[in-house]
């Protein structure tokens, strides 16, 4: 019996996932803003902004080493630009998280390349087996690179750049 419950629950677990890329959708549209390095603001046709978070990745935060650094070149690559973004979530704080391309180029991925951002591992599982072995490597070739943020002899993921700023004073 405990077995039959076992298969049930992993059915349902793949069920739920199976819906979750079923309700995605997709949306194109101009980067009109670039907020910090993964995070931008794209126009669609009907001139409705949407909040983009880019899934896959973790940019430093703006007040973070290479955090200003990392938003130029998200807004070299994409600001004023016509976007795809395929959206299969939102974060907590509202924002749709997307794939976006550019062309046929994946804008995470071209940041994680340049070493202006970390592949977002906490998040692997909502990324195909092919992307995540994409990511890991171009995180990996970045970081022996010492490109951009690997540079640095110890950076730090902007998790527990985020984490340490919300520890009160004095802990």
């Amino acid at each position: 019996m405990q077995g039959v419950l076992c298969v049930r629950h992993a059915i349902a677990a793949v069920a739920l996932a199976a819906a979750g890329f079923a309700h995605a959708h997709e949306l194109g549209g101009r980067v009109v803003a670039v907020q910090d390095g993964d995070t931008v603001t794209i126009l669609d046709a009907a001139r409705v902004q949407h909040r983009v978070r880019i899934a896959g990745i973790d940019a430093p935060e703006k007040s973070q080493a290479y955090g200003e650094v990392s938003k130029k070149s998200l807004a070299r690559l994409v600001h004023g630009r016509h976007v795809e973004a395929r959206c299969p979530k939102r974060d907590r704080f509202g924002r749709e998280v997307c794939s976006v391309l550019l062309g046929t180029r994946d804008v995470g991925l071209e940041q994680v390349r340049g070493g202006y951002a970390w592949w977002y591992r906490e998040y692997a599982r909502e990324q195909t087996p092919d992307d995540r072995a994409t990511y890991e490597a171009a995180e990996t070739d970045a970081r022996e690179a010492r490109r951009g943020l690997w540079g640095d002899p110890a950076p730090q993921p902007p998790s527990a750049f985020r984490r340490q700023q919300t520890k009160p004073r004095g802990a």
